[in-house]
């Protein structure tokens, strides 16, 4: 299924190169800046019948557009970016289905299990997203936090999902090294995840057509969703019509 997307950056709706976005700025590629404002994009998606797509909130000056576009769609957008357990009730009270989380859970490179549990404990398991997004090292794809900048030491894998699914309703996993590139999926990645994951997992990264949704739906063995960005018409792409993006969901959900 196609999952739609809200990236946010100095409060505008944008489409940026993935690991291009640092906290100085400096090489920061831009492929899409909105003219409409995340409400506008948000109401869209409601209108359209669109389910658990993401705002992103990237960096500071965000937060009201944020909350504009779950205004606009009550409960049928997730939110991520700087979130924990101080503001994460605040978020699904504004709106939000889910909250997402990554770089919070993460200390020194490892994975902070006492952090899980806190923030598992302030929204509950079935509100909570995980954000496994990863760059690969060798023959492995290990989970990248601060903005997609660094290197954890946390690996994908069966053993690792499975453990962390009891944790969460969701993964949420950007192939970064695709990402914004519109350059193609990246498939060796899609088609471990079909294997790998045992809850609902949305896949973002590359995607360049209709195909991809359409590939991504059989090597993930129908357990991948996909958020397609800078290849789709909304946002000033040439490969994927979002009407057509609407009908793929259609098709599929019919009995």
């Amino acid at each position: 299924m196609f999952r739609p997307c809200i990236d946010l950056h100095h409060g505008k709706v944008k489409q940026i190169v993935g690991g291009t976005f640092t906290d100085v700025g400096a090489g920061l590629r831009e492929n899409f800046v909105a003219d409409q404002p995340a409400s506008y994009y948000a109401s869209l998606y409601r209108r359209d019948g669109l389910t658990g797509g993401h705002v992103i909130l990237l960096g500071p000056g965000n937060t009201e557009a944020a909350r504009a576009a779950l205004a606009a769609y009550p409960g049928g957008l997730q939110v991520g970016g700087g979130i924990q357990p101080a503001n994460a009730r605040g978020w699904l009270d504004a709106g939000a289905s889910h909250v997402i989380v990554t770089s919070w859970l993460f200390q020194e490179g490892e994975l902070d299990p006492d952090r899980l549990r806190a923030l598992e404990q302030a929204v509950g398991r079935s509100r909570l997203v995980l954000d496994l997004s990863c760059r690969r090292r060798g023959e492995d794809y290990f989970v990248v936090s601060d903005r997609w900048q660094r290197f954890t030491r946390l690996p994908l894998g069966p053993e690792v999902l499975s453990a962390l699914a009891h944790h969460c309703d969701e993964f949420l996993i950007h192939g970064v090294d695709v990402e914004g590139r519109r350059a193609g999926i990246d498939r060796d990645l899609v088609e471990r995840l079909g294997s790998w994951v045992p809850i609902a997992t949305t896949y973002a990264g590359g995607a360049t057509s209709l195909q991809d949704l359409e590939d991504v739906t059989r090597l993930g063995r129908g357990r991948i969703d996909l958020t397609i960005g800078s290849a789709l018409d909304l946002f000033g792409g040439s490969g994927v019509r979002y009407a057509d993006a609407v009908a793929f969901n259609r098709r599929a959900a019919r009995p």
